[in-house]
C-alpha cells in the first residue's frame, strides 16, 4: 500500500533527521513507525467469555503469593490523609 501525507518543513527534517540516526530511509523509517503502531493495538473479538476471563486474572495474580501481608490500618481512610487530620 503507498500513502502520501504532507508534512511541514519542520516535521520534515525531524523525520528525515531520525531517519539517519537510524541508519534506514525516511520511508523505511515511516514504515516501521506505522508497523509498530498498527501492531500495538489488540485484536480481540470484544467478548471476554468466563474461561478467558479467569485465564486473565490467574496470569495477573501469578507471583502475588510473594506479596507481603499489609496490616488493616495500612489502608485506611486516616493512613492516607495521616498530615491532614
Amino acid at each position: 500500500m503507498t500513502i502520501q501525507i504532507e508534512l511541514d518543513p519542520v516535521t520534515e527534517a525531524r523525520l528525515i533527521s531520525e531517519a539517519e540516526l537510524r541508519g534506514v530511509t525516511p520511508e523505511e523509517y515511516v514504515g516501521t513507525l506505522v508497523r509498530n503502531s498498527v501492531s500495538s493495538y489488540a485484536t480481540g473479538t470484544g467478548k471476554l467469555t468466563p474461561e478467558s476471563l479467569r485465564e486473565m486474572l490467574s496470569e495477573m495474580a501469578k507471583g502475588s503469593e510473594n506479596l507481603p501481608v499489609l496490616p488493616p490500618e495500612a489502608t485506611d481512610r486516616e493512613s492516607f490523609y495521616e498530615d491532614r487530620w
